[in-house]
């Protein structure tokens, strides 16, 4: 939009708070912003010489605008993230983050089973979490699983069903961890009140569960139950042991959320710590890519308000490095200058730097984005680890892959200059091995791919990785004697585990230091041709077993199970397909067939993880 074409219009822009949307000539929403005065804030685009290129073509780029008013700078604020979350318009600072992160959900049934899902649905059950760690999660889990006796089956439990005596307690309950509802064993109500201790557990308020067992422990004694009290005594012991392990701030500071901020170039890394009840309970470092010219504030404040609405915060206290704008009631921000609080924003900002540094790191193993010159550099080190004759420009690796022994294939990628040439990668059908011999299989490919070099009259590398070990290192060297290539290219081995460099006829491999630039290298291109690999090998299986598996839920049939894996290629994105999309090809009623198979597979695979 010209300046001129904005003059005609600025008059009629409202002054009161609110939020304004940018939509370019297609009706795409560019940009939402807040402002406590919208004239004033939309009038500042148009009135001043730009200097960000993207602020620009963002102005360039606006045909019309819309307005929505709100009673305080708050809704504003709100509201504005709201609309980023849902729409997230091209030119908004963007959250990298894509990560779909783990609940641990508490089932909406009798006696409610509790396990590990992904899956968050409005079936009535209760989620806790989001959590930021599957293993965490899994620490959880297997920890509250040694302290509070939840049943692990399936059954229906209802009342009727109990009455009825349809049920008979399984080994769970012998081995003391499940106290047999099945049989009536255990009331609803002293159900709920382990469900109550878990919950206390995950939120690291310890204190009235230590209590809780403290109690029993007493009346287990009283009524000479010695036994029972000892198996309650060394639960409190456990209990303590992890509170010792696990508190590491002020337990005076109840709840707060703890942000810090790092920007590098382009890019901005903000780091959350969660805590309550004296425990950080969550801990995230995640990418913030600013789009204008916002500043350090403003970037941390719209974080902040994107990550505690996805972990669910409703800590009355922010503790952050600056002071930001954060008009939510009841939200308290704190930027300390000493004490406990200090030290956990040290620790934010520890982890912080932690990330960027690892962040760095990898971006030094994306040779692609090196200058030629440390290209040449890291190659040089390769050569003289490994002592080549020849600088490495030109390096080939192989890897295996077969499932139980059916659809055998390898796979292999080319990098030249240090960077992947991806229009050279070549993936292989075996052809003369049967079943599981990676020996042989690695003997075919090399043959294959090198025959085929020199009648050709292409030119060779400089160095081929073997993806294995000795064995397969001698496979792929045979192939190269049977063509009179010996003496010119080199072979190594890698070894899958210990990332060990084998040469032929070497007794000792070869162990390069693990941050090396060398083994760095080696270490990407053996990652790469994993993928490569195993990506080919999903898709020949999704051909050949796969489709069985659709055919095999009733109610659908040869004809729309070849409809959607013509359309969506594999099962694992016709599960990630939306109901319309499903819809469309094949039907609401199939469908629905469809969705609660996933489903059903869902909830037994959750089941199976939970306790």
């Amino acid at each position: 939009m010209e300046q001129e074409a904005f003059q005609q219009i600025a008059e009629t822009i409202p002054t009161e708070p609110g939020i304004y949307k940018y939509f370019d000539s297609k009706k795409e929403l560019l940009y939402v912003g807040k402002a406590k005065n919208l004239r004033k804030r939309v009038s500042s685009y148009f009135n001043k010489t730009l200097q960000n290129f993207k602020t620009y073509e963002l102005v360039r780029r606006i045909h019309f605008m819309e307005f929505t008013l709100v009673n305080s700078e708050q809704d504003a604020f709100l509201l504005e993230n709201s609309l980023i979350k849902q729409f997230q318009p091209r030119f908004n600072i963007n959250l990298k983050d894509d990560k779909s992160y783990p609940f641990i959900v508490i089932k909406k049934e009798h006696f409610p089973r509790v396990f590990l899902t992904r899956r968050k649905i409005s079936d009535g059950s209760e989620y806790l979490g989001p959590f930021t760690s599957v293993a965490k999660v899994r620490e959880l889990i297997d920890f509250i699983k040694a302290n509070v006796q939840l049943r692990t089956c399936k059954l229906n439990l209802s009342p009727s069903n109990i009455a009825k005596k349809k049920f008979k307690v399984c080994l769970e309950y012998h081995l003391g961890n499940c106290k047999g509802p099945c049989e009536g064993l255990e009331s609803e109500e002293e159900y709920t009140e382990d469900l109550r201790r878990l919950k206390n557990i995950l939120k690291g308020n310890l204190g009235p569960v230590m209590n809780g067992f403290r109690q029993e422990m007493k009346e287990a004694a009283a009524n000479m139950a010695f036994e029972k009290a000892e198996i309650i005594r060394k639960k409190i012991e456990h209990l303590e042991n992890y509170q010792s392990r696990s508190v590491i701030v002020n337990k005076h500071i109840v709840q707060a959320d703890v942000f810090s901020i790092f920007r590098d170039e382009n890019v901005v890394f903000v780091n959350y710590l969660m805590v309550e009840n004296g425990t950080i309970v969550q801990t995230l470092t995640t990418e913030a890519k600013p789009q204008l010219e916002e500043t350090d504030a403003e970037i941390l404040s719209f974080s902040i308000a994107q990550l505690r609405d996805r972990f669910n915060s409703t800590a009355p206290e922010i503790i952050c490095p600056f002071p930001i704008e954060f008009p939510q009631e009841g939200v308290l921000v704190t930027v300390p200058k000493g004490g406990d609080k200090k030290k956990l924003l040290e620790l934010s900002e520890k982890n912080v730097n932690y990330y960027r540094e690892e962040a760095e790191r990898k971006k030094m193993l994306h040779l692609g984005k090196k200058s030629p010159e440390e290209r040449l550099e890291v190659l040089n080190q390769l050569q003289q680890d490994l002592q080549l004759s020849a600088l490495p420009t030109h390096i080939e690796c192989f890897d295996n892959s077969n499932f139980q022994g059916s659809y055998p294939v390898s796979a292999m990628v080319c990098f030249r200059d240090g960077v992947e040439s991806k229009k050279d990668y070549r993936h292989f059908n075996v052809k003369t091995v049967e079943g599981i011999n990676d020996f042989a299989t690695m003997k075919e490919v090399v043959y294959r791919r090198y025959k085929r070099l020199v009648e050709e009259g292409l030119e060779l590398p400089q160095l081929v990785i073997i993806d294995g070990g000795k064995g397969q290192l001698s496979a792929a060297l045979e192939s190269i004697s049977d063509l009179g290539l010996r003496g010119k290219l080199t072979l190594i081995g890698l070894a899958k585990n210990e990332e060990e460099i084998f040469f032929a006829g070497d007794q000792q491999s070869l162990k390069l230091p693990y941050d090396s630039v060398s083994l760095k290298l080696i270490r990407k291109i053996r990652d790469e041709v994993h993928r490569f690999g195993i990506s080919f090998h999903r898709n020949k299986r999704s051909r050949g077993t796969f489709k069985n598996e659709l055919e095999n839920i009733k109610g659908i049939g040869k004809h729309s199970a070849d409809q959607l894996l013509k359309t969506f290629h594999s099962v694992k994105k016709i599960r990630l397909a939306t109901e319309e999309e499903l819809g469309a090809l094949i039907g609401a009623a199939k469908t629905k067939l469809i969705l609660d198979y996933f489903q059903q597979q869902s909830d037994e695979m959750q089941a199976g993880q939970g306790f």
